[in-house]
C-alpha cells in the first residue's frame, strides 16, 4: 500500500514557519495580518484561508497537494458559493501574491495580472445580489467554460454550439442556467435554491442535440442543429414566467 509523503518533506519552506498561514505572511513581508490568514488545526502545513476586506467575497481557500509539491486556490462569493477564481501553481510566492490581492479587494482581472496562475471562471461579482445580474454572470461563466474545455473535438464543438445557441435566445438567456453531467438546464431562481423550469438540453458526441422533459433522456426529440433543439426548448417553456428571484 502506497503512503503519502510527509508534508514537512514536501514543503520544508512551509514547515520552517510551522504553518502555511505563517509562511504566506512571511512571503508578503507581513502585509497580511494574523487575523487575515489562518491555517487549519488538523493540517496546518497543507491548508489555509484568507479573508477579504470585501464582504461579498468568502475566504480564499488554499490547499497544498498531499502527493506532490503544488498548491490550489479557490475564491468564491458567499451567497451562492460559486467560484470566482481558482488555479494551481508550484510557486508559493505566487500563492501569497494572490492571497494578498484577494484580501485587499483587488479586481478579479487585476488578480490575474498580479498572479498569472489565477484562472478567472468568467463570473463577475454581484455585491447587491441582483438575481438578473447573477444569471448574467452564470451565463458568462458557462460560455467561458465551454470555450476552455478540453474534451474530444466533436463533443466539445457540439457543447459549445449548444451553450451559444441557448444564450442567443432571449427567453432562455433571461433564466438562470446550470449544468449537471454536461446537460444544460434552467431555473427561475438563483443558487443556492434552484427551481427547474422547462426542458433539459444535451449535446451528443455524434453532433446531435437532445431535448428532454426529464434529466438527460432526450424524450422530446433529437435534432441536427443546436438552434432546432433550443427552439423546441423555448416552445416548451411555461407561460407567465416572471423575473428571476433569489434562491434559498
Amino acid at each position: 500500500m502506497s503512503t503519502l509523503p510527509d508534508p514537512a518533506a514536501l514543503y520544508p519552506d512551509v514547515a520552517a514557519h510551522d504553518t502555511l498561514a505563517t509562511a504566506l505572511r512571511a512571503e508578503v513581508r507581513g502585509r497580511l495580518g494574523a487575523a487575515s490568514v489562518t491555517s487549519s488545526d488538523s493540517a496546518p502545513l497543507l491548508h489555509a484561508t484568507v479573508v477579504s476586506t470585501l464582504p461579498h467575497r468568502a475566504p480564499l481557500r488554499i490547499s497544498a497537494w498531499p502527493h506532490e509539491r503544488r498548491w490550489s486556490i479557490r475564491g468564491t462569493e458567499p451567497f451562492q458559493s460559486v467560484s470566482l477564481i481558482d488555479g494551481e501553481t508550484d510557486d508559493l510566492a505566487e500563492v501569497a501574491r494572490a492571497a494578498r490581492a484577494w484580501h485587499d479587494g483587488a479586481a478579479l482581472d487585476d488578480m490575474r495580472r498580479t498572479a498569472p496562475f489565477v484562472h478567472l471562471t468568467g463570473r463577475f461579482e454581484v455585491s447587491d445580489h441582483d438575481p438578473a445580474r447573477m444569471a448574467e454572470s452564470e451565463w458568462q461563466s458557462l460560455r467561458r467554460a465551454a470555450g476552455e474545455m478540453e474534451q474530444p473535438g466533436h463533443w466539445r464543438q457540439a457543447y459549445r454550439a449548444l451553450i451559444e445557441a441557448a444564450h442567443a435566445e432571449p427567453a432562455l438567456r433571461a433564466l438562470y442556467p446550470f449544468t449537471s453531467h454536461w446537460a444544460l438546464r434552467f431555473s427561475t431562481t438563483t443558487r443556492p435554491g434552484l427551481t427547474d423550469v422547462g426542458p433539459c438540453l444535451t449535446a451528443g458526441g455524434d453532433g446531435t442535440y437532445g431535448v428532454g422533459k426529464g434529466f438527460i433522456a432526450p424524450d422530446l426529440g433529437r435534432f441536427a442543429t443546436a438552434q432546432e433543439a433550443v427552439a423546441l426548448a423555448v416552445r416548451r417553456l411555461p407561460t407567465g414566467l416572471g423575473p428571476i428571484a433569489l434562491g434559498g
